[in-house]
């Protein structure tokens, strides 16, 4: 399984799709292999799903997207898993070990928009 964390700077990106990079990694028999880091291609509605389907990943991690983003990740059947802060080390070892779980997405905006991220975070 191959597993791609929005990134920025070492911790997990609070928008996917304006992230620095993607911390991106194996699962092989409970543990992590071929870490790498990747730049962000650049954030264009519907692009990034189907980019990161293309790198065979499985599962997304970020601190959060919107339902726009979220369905596109579904239709390239990747996992997406929201509402994550942290290290990405940390949040790698979390997820290996089943201690992850997705939550309230933190793109989020007072007024209900998506204004900085186009609306497609």
């Amino acid at each position: 399984m191959k597993v791609a964390i929005a990134s920025d700077g070492g911790n997990v990106a609070q928008h996917f799709g304006k992230c620095q990079e993607y911390a991106v990694f194996d699962v092989v028999d409970g543990r992590s292999e071929n870490f790498s880091y990747i730049p962000n291609p650049g954030h264009q509605p519907g692009f990034l799903p189907k980019y990161l389907k293309g790198l065979n990943v499985d599962c997304i991690i970020a601190g959060g997207m919107g339902q726009k983003a979220l369905n596109l990740f579904a239709e390239n059947n990747i996992q997406p898993i929201v509402g994550i802060s942290g290290e990405v080390k940390q949040v790698m070892e979390d997820y290996i070990n089943g201690k992850l779980t997705s939550g309230a997405s933190l793109c989020t905006h007072p007024d209900g928009q998506h204004h900085d991220c186009d609306g497609h975070c």
